[in-house]
């Protein structure tokens, strides 16, 4: 671990918790001092202090590349909107998307944001949605804020969905799956080839497909997870392996907890009664 880093989070416990706590949204430094995002702005590569405040006077300008960390709570509206898009829902997803893009644009280029799930998410559901443009616009805004890994493998899962071809479309998504791609980027594709499979009717592939999603690449997110879990279970059930499904059904109802999934594992359980 950079000694950087090291000293900042070892600064995070001992700085006044004013400094780092309640619901604003801290960009913390490399020294381990801590600014609201709202009272920052960026101008070029500089973080620009719009608030006076202890050690900060108005007008100072601070090196991007001074910034550590971002601090705070993950939105919860980015979990809500990676299950509306998983269940066919993705204007909604969007219409909860675009204010955290907006609000959060400015940590953008720092280690640990929330902007970047956010405009993952948001590229997912307009590629599903089939707006291409919207889908190039935002995958631009993502390589400019992560220009070191080159092409973000979420622009490679946007240009899969967008294939009008059913069988490329398939063939693309299972490429995906790759050992090379991170396991959210995996889920995903995985996750589509369920579907795609149950519009082809190979109920046995698209079992496959969903089970691996929280069996394989779990680490690619727990509202995937319980939506692959819930995919699966009704597969299950129909093949009467009552026990399974229904421990995926509970599985699911633990981690999608103030999702539109909750809602549907609950109804499922229920059903299991």
């Amino acid at each position: 671990m950079p000694k950087s880093l090291m000293f900042s989070r070892i600064l995070l416990f001992i700085l006044p918790l004013h400094c780092i706590t309640g619901e604003t949204l801290q960009v913390v430094l490399q020294n381990g001092r801590a600014i609201p995002v709202s009272s920052l702005s960026l101008k070029a590569d500089n973080l620009i202090i719009g608030t006076a405040s202890e050690g900060f006077k108005v007008g100072q300008s601070i090196p991007l590349t001074m910034a550590d960390h971002v601090y705070g709570d993950k939105p919860a509206q980015i979990n809500q909107a990676i299950a509306l898009t998983l269940t066919g829902k993705s204007k909604k997803a969007q219409e909860l998307l675009l204010p955290i893009l907006k609000e959060h644009a400015l940590t953008a280029k720092i280690p640990g944001n929330f902007w970047l799930d956010a405009s993952r998410t948001l590229l997912v559901a307009y590629s599903l949605n089939g707006d291409e443009a919207d889908a190039v616009s935002i995958g631009k805004e993502i390589a400019d804020a992560t220009p070191a890994q080159g092409i973000d493998p979420f622009v490679l899962l946007s240009k899969a969905l967008l294939t009008s071809d059913t069988q490329e479309r398939q063939s693309a998504l299972r490429d995906l799956t790759a050992d090379n791609m991170p396991d959210d980027v995996r889920a995903y594709a995985s996750y589509f080839r369920g579907n795609i499979f149950i519009e082809q009717k190979k109920k046995t592939e698209a079992l496959e497909a969903y089970l691996a999603v929280p069996c394989l690449y779990s680490s690619g997110g727990l509202i995937l997870n319980a939506s692959a879990e819930l995919m699966a279970s009704d597969l299950l059930a129909e093949l009467k392996r009552r026990d399974e499904a229904l421990a995926l059904v509970r599985s699911a109802l633990r981690a999608s907890v103030g999702t539109v999934l909750e809602s549907q594992a609950t109804t499922r359980l229920e059903s299991f009664k």
